[in-house]
């Protein structure tokens, strides 16, 4: 019995050790495949950029004395030496106000996508596995929600909540659940009768473990895809709803309220304006470069 014991558990080394090395093989193809992307090489390196500006944001500006403290003596000056983006309607240091805008942006995209990929992948997987009924039910509730434009189900949200960080976050991640629970079912589908979950269910694993533990690890590459997609649309979301003052309230920075706050001065003091609009459109970009170069790394068609 001991030698038996013994032999199970070495087997069960060198299975977990096969798969160690199988994924780092695996990730080691998709990043040389991505490399070769320059273009979604070039996305990552700004999105590289804008995180590090994001994360040392208050050592490079601190919050409370240059982001939001008011100087209007120093109005809406144009970009020099001391303000080298610089200042808005009340004084405040246009770059400062930039890369902690960043930060909120970043946070609710990023969250908001995790949120939604969690609760949206999860009954999508269950929808997709089990079928039936249970899908039917699942699904129908999902075109209930596609049915309603996202922005202005997520408006609805806000407005029944109030506008704050928390709640702005949760309306784009419940607008958002039901494509990745279309994205991961049509995967889960794909992939649920395949021979090594038959294997699964021949050893007698149990429906959690088939779904959590083989299904879902191999139908992650369209999720990563689109999440990385989503967390564009989702900062686009909050630069939206913001501008409209439905999303983070004054005077904290971003990008969307800087926006909508300095459109009346656009004729004559354009930089309090087009320089947060110039950093949508930059992160919207890399996210966007990012995510195409994801999808054709991740893609076994293009294997060469």
């Amino acid at each position: 019995m001991s030698n038996k014991a013994t032999n199970l558990k070495n087997t069960e080394i060198n299975s977990s050790n096969e798969n160690v090395n199988k994924k780092r093989s695996q990730f080691a193809e998709v990043w040389r495949r991505l490399k070769k992307n320059k273009m979604a090489m070039v996305g990552l390196g700004i999105l590289g950029v804008i995180i590090l500006l994001a994360i040392f944001a208050d050592v490079i500006a601190p919050y409370e004395t240059v982001a939001i403290k008011q100087n209007l003596r120093e109005r809406l000056q144009e970009p020099s030496m001391k303000h080298i983006f610089g200042t808005d309607e009340y004084g405040r240091d246009m770059f400062a106000r930039l890369i902690h805008g960043a930060r909120v942006s970043l946070k609710v995209g990023i969250l908001a996508v995790g949120i939604s990929i969690v609760i949206g992948g999860t009954l999508g997987a269950i929808a997709g596995y089990y079928g039936g009924k249970l899908d039917n039910i699942i699904m129908r509730i999902m075109d209930v929600f596609l049915a309603v434009p996202s922005i202005l189900l997520a408006i609805a949200i806000v407005s029944a909540l109030g506008p704050n960080l928390m709640n702005l976050m949760f309306a784009i991640s419940i607008s958002s659940i039901p494509g990745y629970a279309r994205i991961v079912r049509a995967s889960v589908i794909s992939i649920r009768d395949q021979e090594f979950v038959e294997a699964a269910r021949a050893i007698g694993a149990d429906d959690f473990r088939i779904i959590f533990k083989h299904i879902i690890p191999n139908a992650l590459a369209p999720v990563i895809v689109q999440g990385t997609l989503g967390v564009a649309g989702a900062i686009l979301s909050t630069a939206g709803l913001s501008f409209i003052g439905m999303g983070i309230q004054p005077p904290a920075p971003e990008w969307g309220a800087m926006l909508s706050g300095g459109r009346q001065y656009l004729r004559y003091s354009p930089h309090v304006t087009t320089i947060p609009g110039i950093a949508i459109v930059i992160t919207i970009l890399a996210l966007n470069l990012v995510g195409d170069g994801l999808r054709d790394a991740l893609d076994p068609r293009l294997k060469s």
